[in-house]
């Protein structure tokens, strides 16, 4: 196998764990590109993205270029000599970037492409309601997510998974599919597959208007919802509380199928439990968070916070 001088892009957790098992299997990572620091926070204090700090623990070489055609980034980009650029979670390359490497630029997706192309293909998978996806390594190209797929790997959805498991657990097998495709591509024993022109199944980006939640929509559509967006950014809905509009996020919830003539939203509230109808049945929310509380599990808010019996979420 080839000792392949390899530059890796990324900013998020997940890209952090396929850089960090790269660097435990010892390939030769001769730089890191990341985003720039940014403010976050009450205090606006400057924050590092996740890739930086673990870069910078094993005295990576880094850059951080505001605008990746910028020609003092293109230069010091061009000098790390790379033979191949790995991507995970990090933006679009423009064109002199990604066809700099001599053995091109491949990027790691969390879907089987080209299923949910896109932003947020985890959470799409689980909303809705997939059984299976997986992760693939494809060469970049001039559009987004469109390149020839390199190697695959698939996973099982289980029916209670929420987007923050799946996020685990599809970060690990993506970390053994790069290291599979970087020895692929050394060996030089590569079988790409063009991918079809037409989009299959979209993962756009997630906003406020498309993770709010659609109380008159099915039971197992709400579920899968709820799920798909559990923890982060979480499911959002407004409820009607006497003469209140509270917004409130829903993280775990369960079902119970059953018939019932309730309005679709109404809630049933009594000390310990906090339900919801809907079409199909009930949803009992088992943890959320109501705007200016912390996020609770339901009898310990129903402890301190009381709803009317008129309450709906809407």
């Amino acid at each position: 196998m080839k000792d392949l001088r390899i530059v890796f892009m990324g900013t998020p957790d997940f890209a952090v764990t396929i850089l960090k098992y790269l660097v435990l299997k010892k390939y030769t990572i001769v730089g890191v590109i990341t985003a720039p620091d940014k403010h976050a926070g009450r205090g606006r204090k400057m924050n590092e993205s996740a890739v930086k700090k673990y870069a910078k623990s094993e005295n990576l070489k880094l850059l951080q270029p505001n605008n990746l055609k910028d020609e003092t980034f293109l230069k010091n980009l061009k000098e790390l000599q790379a033979q191949l650029q790995i991507v995970v979670a990090f933006r679009m390359l423009p064109k002199v970037v990604w066809k700099m490497p001599a053995l091109g630029t491949f990027n790691l997706h969390a879907s089987l492409l080209p299923a949910y192309r896109g932003a947020a293909p985890i959470h799409w998978a689980i909303i809705n309601g997939e059984k299976t996806t997986g992760v693939t390594t494809f060469f970049i190209d001039e559009k987004i997510d469109t390149g020839e797929i390199i190697l695959q790997e698939k996973v099982e959805i289980g029916s209670n998974e929420t987007v923050g498991t799946l996020h685990d657990k599809l970060m690990h097998l993506g970390a053994k599919l790069v290291a599979k495709t970087v020895d692929a591509i050394s060996e030089d024993r590569l079988h790409t597959k063009k991918q079809p022109n037409y989009e299959e199944k979209s993962a756009p980006k997630l906003f406020q208007e498309n993770t709010k939640i659609d109380w008159s929509k099915p039971i197992n559509d709400i579920y899968n919802k709820i799920r798909g967006l559990n923890p982060f950014p979480a499911a959002w809905t407004l409820i009607m509380n006497d003469n209140a509009e509270i917004k409130a996020k829903i993280y775990d919830v369960r079902m119970e199928i059953s018939s019932h003539n309730e309005t679709p939203g109404k809630l049933i509230t009594n000390k310990k439990e906090i339900k919801v109808a809907v079409h199909g049945g009930f949803l009992i929310i088992d943890a959320i968070k109501i705007a200016g509380k912390k996020k609770l599990d339901a009898k310990s808010l129903l402890n301190g916070f009381e709803f009317s019996k008129d309450s709906i979420m809407v």
